[in-house]
């Protein structure tokens, strides 16, 4: 979501390669493309609003007001919604730590693996307790299940890491449980973009108003990637592919969300 919908088009097409096209929502949406392929969504928020400029996982599921009741019945928050949008029905959501994320009961883009072809890389959540919001999330989003295509999670390297079919689509990681909540850090979804140029992306962002935020020197043994933040104030990483496919910590194909994405029986999608 964005204050300025034509600016962020003009910085992430210059940053990231995309074009745009409208939706059926209206005006204040656009679909960004890759080569034709859709990977995200971006809305113009009302002036009036009070909210962050920032990029939001939306995970699809069967029935939205289902899982706003599992939402609140696990003390987390439903702030907007469930309310219908063009071909199906939305809401957004703040999981105990206050992540922002939203859910998505409709039709979604079919056959769009995070982490493969044009599609992002990977999800990322940053949160305090990386075991408790797996738990949530998988009570919530109906992860670890018994049906076919179900996510599987599992510990790896210090990190929660959701997988399907056998690739990382999304990772979790925990900070100091045992430290005071620090005021200026919140829990929040973090996305990953592919780019085939790192210092042609960076050089677009700051040329056009954006910053860096942090820059790795070069590669971290597995993968480069620069975190960059929009003229608004909106953080994202770009990373660069590893053997033709983007890669996590631990050197395997990670995915993540402004675009439509299958995770177990919910897909997502990125706005």
């Amino acid at each position: 979501m964005a204050h300025d919908l034509h600016g962020a088009e003009d910085f992430y097409g210059a940053v990231l390669g995309w074009d745009f096209r409208p939706t059926r929502l209206g005006a204040e949406f656009s679909v960004g493309l890759l080569d034709g392929a859709p990977v995200a969504g971006i809305g113009a928020l009302a002036g009036s609003l009070a909210m962050p400029v920032e990029w939001t996982p939306y995970f699809a599921v069967d029935d939205a007001d289902a899982t706003g009741a599992r939402i609140l019945e696990r003390s987390a928050t439903v702030a907007v919604g469930p309310l219908r949008f063009g071909t199906g029905r939305a809401a957004v959501a703040a999981d105990r730590d206050g992540a922002v994320f939203g859910i998505w009961e409709g039709a979604s883009i079919p056959d769009w693996d995070i982490g493969r072809d044009k599609t992002p890389a990977w999800l990322e959540l940053r949160t305090r307790d990386a075991f408790e919001a797996a738990i949530f999330y998988a009570e919530v989003l109906d992860w670890a299940c018994e049906r076919s295509g179900c996510c599987q999670v599992a510990y790896e390297d210090d990190h929660v890491v959701l997988r399907r079919h056998g690739d990382a689509v999304a990772r979790i990681t925990g900070g100091a449980l045992e430290a005071a909540p620090d005021s200026r850090v919140r829990a929040r979804w973090h996305v990953h973009f592919y780019v085939p140029d790192i210092d042609h992306a960076v050089e677009k962002a700051l040329e056009l108003g954006g910053a860096a935020a942090s820059r790795p020197p070069g590669t971290n043994g597995f993968a480069q990637e620069v975190t960059l933040r929009d003229p608004e104030g909106a953080l994202f990483t770009v990373s660069a592919r590893v053997g033709g496919r983007a890669a996590g910590t631990d050197g395997r194909p990670v995915a993540m969300d402004p675009g439509l994405a299958r995770h177990g029986g919910s897909s997502a999608q990125i706005a």
